[in-house]
């Protein structure tokens, strides 16, 4: 299911830290920052935190300028984002800023939380506050696919605490991580940090992309991208990020009116790219993912772990040449592929390069919410 682009928003000391454990909140950015994310949250559809950060900060995650509520306004959009609360225990208080200030509300918490929520929530005004049970406890994915069917979000913004972060990073979630690292260090043991222990996707060998960054007063603004595919038929954030490319590239194929134009990149489990390729990229006769191949050594053993990634579901059957790029993908060791589109009769009956990865022991993710992208440099094929 697609999801809203989730950026995950914090400050952070040199340590790591997010806070220190005094009484008062430790203000790690200045004016500065201060208005750089008041400009992100006017940018985005919904800003969320996690209960933990009601109530140490107490926040009201308002956009503040009123020439961004303005322009908001007149690009017919609400005024304030929507306002997400997560709690799987619904124990909230109903006195915290974050109710009667900005628009919308909406609260995710567990089946049992429910009832809890809704009673310390009914007393307020109506401020458009809804209650989302989404399961047993928190189910991020359901999140997700609420706030993007229903609620229309497409760019959430998520502010914390640190547990929220770690629960969406650590389930390959988020999209892109924009961190201000305040010049200053923290050093107590107690003290909250931005992500705690766990499995996450890649493991501890995972490098995320860099891609950009710039001073902000006396802080430093990194963003960084995910880029470790995720495993068996679980799409993570990085997956949709690297078929996208693929779709890209399938765009940068010449035209032709006998084949289709596919692009495929290929990406070890550590978020390494180790190639690409599209369609007729040096002959008439090469596929995407043939060419992306016969960029890597047959014996390099990241081969095993990795993930082909393809604007068009591998072909199972060609004319062009003895193998298939099904094959050749079984053959090559890999064992996950994720497409977008499965191959239409137009040159190939039945084709099924699906079905014959699936029978080969490889794990295929189709991602239909990228057909479109897929299918544009082919339209002229399938009107």
């Amino acid at each position: 299911m697609p999801y809203p682009h989730v950026l995950l928003s914090a400050a952070v000391s040199l340590d790591g830290y997010l806070d220190d454990t005094g009484p008062e909140r430790l203000l790690l950015s200045g004016p500065a920052d201060f208005d750089r994310v008041d400009e992100v949250r006017a940018e985005s559809d919904a800003i969320l935190v996690g209960a933990g950060t009601l109530r140490a900060d107490n926040p009201r995650l308002l956009v503040n300028s009123a020439e961004r509520r303005a322009a908001r306004l007149a690009a017919g959009r609400s005024e304030y984002p929507l306002k997400v609360a997560v709690s799987g225990s619904g124990d909230l208080d109903p006195a915290a800023n974050f109710w009667p200030t900005g628009g919308e509300k909406v609260v995710y918490t567990s089946d049992g939380g429910a009832p809890r929520a809704r009673a310390a929530l009914g007393g307020l005004p109506d401020h458009g506050i809804e209650v989302v049970p989404v399961g047993p406890e928190i189910d991020w994915r359901a999140v997700l696919t609420h706030l993007h069917d229903v609620r229309g979000v497409r760019r959430l913004m998520v502010e914390g605490g640190g547990r929220v972060h770690t629960q969406l990073l650590r389930e390959g979630l988020a999209d892109e991580l924009q961190l201000a690292l305040a010049p200053l260090v923290v050093g107590e043991q107690d003290a909250p940090r931005l992500f705690g222990p766990g499995g996450y996707p890649g493991g501890p060998r995972n490098r995320m992309r860099l891609l950009g960054t710039r001073a902000v007063g006396d802080v430093v603004l990194m963003r960084y991208v995910p880029t470790a595919p995720g495993s068996g038929t679980t799409a993570v954030a990085a997956d949709h990020r690297w078929l996208a490319l693929a779709c890209e590239l399938a765009a940068a194929c010449p035209p032709s009116r006998t084949a289709f134009s596919v692009g495929a990149v290929v990406v070890a489990a550590d978020g390494t790219e180790l190639a690409r390729g599209h369609s007729r990229e040096t002959d008439p006769a090469d596929h995407a993912e043939e060419a992306a191949l016969a960029r890597i050594a047959a014996d390099d053993p990241r081969l095993a772990g990795a993930t082909v990634y393809s604007s068009l579901e591998p072909c199972a059957r060609r004319s062009s040449r003895p193998t298939p790029c099904a094959r050749l993908i079984l053959d090559a060791g890999v064992r996950r592929v994720v497409t977008a589109w499965r191959e239409p009769d137009t040159f190939v009956t039945g084709a099924d390069g699906s079905g014959l990865l699936a029978a080969g022991g490889a794990c295929v993710v189709v991602l239909p919410e990228y057909e479109e992208r897929a299918t544009a440099p082919n339209r002229h094929l399938l009107d």
